[in-house]
């Protein structure tokens, strides 16, 4: 079965060169595009993909807003936001609307490709500093140094990778493990750090390692103090 695709763009050479890629691609099939959120709501109803590639910045409606009341009508089917914004704010209330991914516009149709894949296989496709941006809005997430420590050498490695923009596939490929046992670990980080989403795990993983750069450097202070003699 094809990944069904939708793109919701309002410029119109920017999403007929999409609507080109998806159909282009094997194994991808353009279902729907629309030039409003407006038009998407309804006609999403009726297309039903299993991705929606969604700009934020669309005339009317705007695509958070869009995001949030797809997911009431469809909440299986999900959403990569590609727009020209880092604006960290504007990220968090993508992701927090129901997006599962956020990628930049300047993003590689390759790279595209595979985020589209990876977010159907149920990943969260986002480049790194767009992942490091979101950090300082889960600083009310508790101290992650104990749930950190439960995740074995593997699940660490996965983790860090996840956290520097990895999708699933370059993960497998990155360790030499199964696509499928990416999945299985990733699974695990999730359940061990108590987390339901990457955004979340990735900023765990930046705290932790925050909070060993503070520990080395408070050791290595100490360690520099010259004892007095009595």
């Amino acid at each position: 079965m094809p990944i069904k695709v939708a793109v919701v763009e309002d410029d119109e050479r920017v999403r007929r060169n999409l609507v080109e890629m998806v159909d282009a691609t094997e194994n991808f099939c353009c279902v729907s595009q629309h030039p409003t959120a407006e038009s998407a709501l309804t006609g999403l109803m009726m297309s039903r993909p299993d991705v929606v590639v969604m700009d934020i910045n669309l005339p009317g409606m705007d695509g958070v807003t869009c995001v949030r009341r797809l997911k009431e009508l469809l909440p299986n089917t999900h959403v990569v936001m590609l727009t020209v914004y880092e604006n960290t704010s504007i990220i968090f209330n993508a992701l927090t609307a129901g997006a599962s991914g956020y990628l930049l516009k300047q993003t590689s149709p390759e790279k595209l490709v595979e985020a589209i894949r990876d977010v159907h296989a149920g990943g969260s496709p986002m480049s790194s500093h767009i992942a490091r941006k979101v950090v300082a809005l889960f600083q009310q997430i508790p101290n992650p140094v104990h749930d950190y420590d439960k995740l074995s050498l593997r699940e660490q490695q996965v983790l860090e990778l996840l956290a520097k923009g990895f999708l699933y596939r370059e993960i497998s490929e990155k360790l030499t493990i199964a696509y499928t046992t990416v999945h299985t670990h990733i699974r695990h980080i999730y359940e061990k750090l108590h987390v339901r989403t990457r955004t979340q795990a990735v900023a765990k993983h930046f705290q932790q390692a925050s909070n060993m750069k503070v520990s080395e450097q408070n050791r290595d202070e100490q360690s520099s103090v010259i004892p007095s003699k009595g």
